[in-house]
């Protein structure tokens, strides 16, 4: 182990003693959560066949691209369990004797494993969805695994989560305005309280980045700049259809969300900006000299990528995928 990974083991082992605390803040028990079938029609009910009469009729008014991202956030919800065999490998994470990051992810994956599933569940009853499509780049999506930069690195991996757990909130959120305006009211309320959740997660993560600022900052300002030097991507940037390369579905599905306004790539310029100011990036103390120089490149970054996010021209359409069903 060098002694980089040895410091950052020492503060992920510093940082372990609290995380029951955190999971208590930031997290609900399975009891008191939202479950999927608060959601959905209930088959017990002798209005069942009603309540899926009138999604279906419901849904036929959603346009395509609304559909080819919904689905996206779908497949990305649920290929959780190659995020979380990914995170157990961080460094400080000790799944086998259950020390409290271990505990902190397997939660935090419970709590996002109910996304896909209501998700996949509406998309089947919606009658719009070619669901074996969807299944099929799923399963892709899961074997074909994700490379998101951080390597073993438990503040990339911070980073990336406090990152990434706001973009989805922005995704879900919107989404849910264009359910509402279309009257799908049902499916709006899902995508908000999925949202909601997003939020909570996010700012638990950026409240271990905090803690890791601390007592690290210097390392910490560095594993940041390195995120954000490298890009940070989606965890579903692999997505891909049937007898599709890697990476073409993604390509067509980020481009639906930014026809939409969903998510943008000033809704990613936005993020950094949030982040820089949640944790204080200019106030930071006792940098050494290469970290000094990492704050500058992150302080002056959000304007560079902003007069590069106005250039961007989004096709006005992109070729259809097989997931959505003719109108």
């Amino acid at each position: 182990m060098t002694k980089r990974e040895n410091v950052r083991l020492e503060v992920m082992n510093f940082i372990d003693k609290d995380v029951d605390d955190y999971m208590e803040k930031f997290l609900i028990s399975p009891e008191k959560i939202w479950q999927p079938t608060d959601f959905l029609p209930d088959s017990n009910s002798d209005k069942f066949f009603d309540q899926i009469t009138e999604l279906r009729e419901l849904s036929k008014d959603l346009p395509y691209d609304f559909w080819v991202t919904l689905i996206g956030d779908t497949i990305t919800e649920e290929a959780l369990p190659s995020y979380e065999s990914w995170i157990m490998e961080i460094e400080g994470v000790d799944n086998e004797n259950r020390n409290g990051w271990s505990e902190w992810f397997r939660a935090w994956s419970a709590e996002e494993n109910r996304h896909g599933d209501v998700l996949n569940k509406f998309l089947y009853l919606s009658g719009r969805i070619n669901m074996r499509e969807v299944e099929i780049s799923t399963h892709y999506l899961i074997a074909d695994g994700f490379d998101i930069g951080t390597s073993h690195d438990p503040y990339k991996n911070f980073v990336y989560t406090s990152f990434q757990e706001l973009a989805t909130y922005i995704s879900h959120n919107r989404v849910s305005e264009i359910a509402k305006k279309y009257g799908a009211k049902g499916l709006a309320r899902m995508c908000k309280i999925i949202a909601g959740d997003e939020m909570r997660h996010h700012l638990a993560y950026v409240e271990f980045v905090k803690r890791i600022f601390e007592v690290d900052p210097s390392e910490m300002m560095l594993a940041f700049q390195h995120m954000l030097k490298l890009k940070i991507v989606m965890p579903a940037h692999f997505l891909r259809e049937s007898g599709e390369p890697i990476g073409r579905a993604f390509e067509i599905f980020s481009d639906s969300a930014q026809r939409l306004g969903v998510y943008t790539s000033l809704d990613y310029v936005d993020i950094i900006r949030k982040l820089i100011n949640l944790w204080n990036i200019d106030k930071i103390v006792n940098l050494n000299e290469e970290a000094e120089k990492a704050r500058d490149y992150i302080m002056k970054l959000p304007d560079r990528l902003d007069r590069i996010a106005q250039r961007i021209i989004i096709p006005a359409e992109s070729p259809r995928l097989k997931w959505v069903y003719p109108a």
